[in-house]
């Protein structure tokens, strides 16, 4: 009797994993079949042909029943709810960056360019439509020259810029020649000067800022040297920078430095950068300066091109009195001494500043300059901004970081030193093994991870930032943020990883345009939410940043995810929940997620197609 029973336990799994092996395989032309609407894509119709030959007929219904014990309500017995699309003038809606809000609040050091978001009873609880004619981005790296007009239709920077080589309008699209104010002969001269003295090209300088990026052409041409940017620039009468940047394939947020601090941990750029970005850095007591000072690393790098320097030769030009220049170049140098950086380098426009790699160095610390008083520099969620120095971590080494890419999978010093309470060397490995892993099974679940046709992700819920170094690829680049209602702040983890990333709290939405991401990945973020605030208004705001067609991937547990697809049925997506890779008995579930095709003015409903 037993060896028969065994005998039956092996045909069970052997089943198992067969059907578990085709549903995988269906699933990935499943998830291809849905891209049938776009323009300049060019794997569409590759997807389609797949779709022709693809036999799935042998793939079972998906159990969404638990295996594990617990019970869940059928899905049938819950009635969808239908969330209907907004109307038309809310095509590029930022609900914190809203600029009739905006308004309402004092101009004094760009408050008014803050986040301010609508409270409970003004936010929107609709899908945001896409603009008519909006069609797939390029692919990375033509992205980056070019942008479908139809997808930001606005031609005021051709205008105002057009002597700057921003931004070129020809026939249905956008080209950007990359260049910018201060370097009209392009990016990549500019870039070159710029490693003339800083060291871009060995892997040590692997994360920048740009503030002020404009439609960040500087953070475009890094990648050539293997830099991420992460770029910049307030929602004002230029229209639409951070969005042209956005769909180039370029990482960029909608951002100020204004009067709270920015949403990123301390000691976490290796290069920060101002190319005529008009932000009074000698102003405030030199409080923008010190903001700068608090998230850049030890020994790294700040650059100023454009006003104040080199004022002598353009002051006519600038139609700035000479000695209203020279005052403001004086204060941006008493600050860099309070900060005791030392200026490398001040050649034609460009002058460039390092930070010191340790205290020791930096002998302005026995000075009279302010010592922040809160003793967690990454506490900066909504914190008002302050004209203080941030101090050295103890124990920094100025060797601790590797070269990029080896730093990647390097245990981060913050780990190394016990920085991060409950995480070791030994969970940061298993963390990096478990991310592989998963990563390779969503890859044989949606083929289109590897195509190139993913360029912007976004991780809602970072954690150490595994997802991302399992992903990374020189075709994409991911958006790591780290819910501020997290246990533990790994962010810093992040950076010393060589990968960006923010801090946000997703009970509001994102500082970034509509339709910006192509793929989202939520691991847990639902039950990290859970009682924080309400799911639908999270996956509305989910889709307001994910493009048409764009996909989603949802980890967490089976009954939290019977929630979540229950809100998503009624919107305008097509789902599929399929098992853990680790099998059936996982409590922990998948659920896959495209957003379908549709523009304003369109009647479709949410039912499937």
């Amino acid at each position: 009797m037993g060896n028969k029973g065994n005998a039956g336990d092996r045909r069970s799994k052997g089943q198992l994993s067969s059907i578990l092996i085709v549903a995988g395989f269906c699933l990935c032309f499943y998830v291809l079949g849905i891209w049938q609407r776009s323009g300049f894509g060019k794997g569409d119709s590759i997807a389609v042909e797949i779709m022709k030959k693809a036999d799935c007929n042998s793939l079972p219904h998906l159990n969404v029943e638990t295996h594990h014990g617990q019970e869940t309500k059928p899905l049938d017995d819950f009635q969808v709810k239908e969330i209907p699309p907004c109307e038309d003038r809310f095509i590029d809606y930022t609900p914190c960056q809203d600029q009739a809000r905006a308004m309402t609040f004092p101009r004094e050091n760009m408050n008014y360019r803050e986040r301010h978001c609508p409270p409970e009873n003004e936010k929107l609880h609709c899908l945001i439509p896409a603009p008519k004619g909006y069609v797939t981005p390029f692919l990375w790296p033509k992205s980056r020259d070019f942008v479908p007009y139809a997808n930001a239709p606005y031609k005021s920077l051709t205008v105002e810029k057009a002597i700057q080589n921003w931004i070129q309008y020809e026939g249905d699209v956008f080209r950007f020649p990359g260049g910018g104010t201060q370097f009209p002969q392009g990016a990549d001269k500019y870039i070159e000067q710029l490693a003339s003295v800083i060291p871009l090209d060995n892997g040590m300088v692997r994360t920048a800022l740009d503030t002020g990026c404009g439609v960040a052409s500087w953070g475009a041409y890094l990648f050539k040297k293997n830099v991420i940017a992460m770029s910049f620039a307030p929602r004002d009468s230029h229209e639409a920078q951070v969005q042209f940047a956005l769909e180039r394939g370029v990482p960029g947020v909608i951002g100020v430095l204004g009067t709270i601090k920015m949403p990123y941990p301390s000691m976490a750029f290796d290069m920060a950068h101002c190319s005529r970005c008009l932000i009074p850095w000698g102003g405030n007591g030199g409080m923008y300066m010190m903001e700068v000072d608090r998230v850049l690393r030890a020994g790294g790098y700040w650059i100023l091109s454009g006003p104040p320097i080199n004022w002598r030769t353009h002051f006519t030009a600038w139609l700035r009195p000479k000695d209203q220049l020279e005052e403001e170049q004086r204060k941006i140098e008493d600050v860099a001494k309070l900060l005791c950086w030392e200026k490398i380098s001040e050649k034609d426009d460009i002058a460039i500043w390092r930070k010191p790699l340790n205290k020791q160095n930096c002998p302005g610390q026995d000075s009279p300059a302010p010592i922040c008083e809160n003793k967690n520099a990454n506490d900066v969620w909504y914190k008002k901004m302050e004209a203080c120095i941030t101090p050295y971590p103890v124990s920094i080494d100025s060797m601790e970081i590797k070269p990029f890419p080896e730093r990647l999978n390097t245990i981060p010093a913050i780990i190394a030193r016990g920085a991060i309470q409950g995480v070791s060397v030994d969970s940061f490995h298993e963390d990096t093994k478990a991310w592989q892993n998963h990563v390779k099974a969503y890859k044989r679940f949606n083929k289109l991870i590897d195509s190139g046709r993913y360029r912007n992700i976004m991780d809602m819920n970072a954690g150490l930032g595994s997802f991302a170094a399992a992903i990374q690829s020189e075709k994409l680049w991911v958006m790591n943020v780290m819910p501020t209602v997290a246990e533990k702040d790994t962010l810093g983890v992040v950076f010393e990883r060589g990968l960006i990333g923010i801090y946000h709290d997703w009970c509001e939405a994102f500082s970034t345009y509509p339709r910006t991401y192509d793929l989202i990945h939520a691991n847990g973020l639902f039950s990290l939410y859970k009682d924080k605030c309400n799911a639908q208004d999270i996956l509305i705001e989910m889709d307001r940043i994910l493009r048409p067609e764009g996909a989603v991937i949802f980890r967490d547990q089976e009954n939290v995810l019977n929630d979540v697809k229950r809100i998503v049925d009624g919107m305008r997506w097509n789902t599929k929940m399929v098992d853990n890779e680790g099998g059936p008995l996982i409590p922990e579930k998948i659920l896959l997620a495209v957003k379908r095709y549709w523009v304003a003015g369109e009647k479709n409903t949410t039912t499937a197609n």
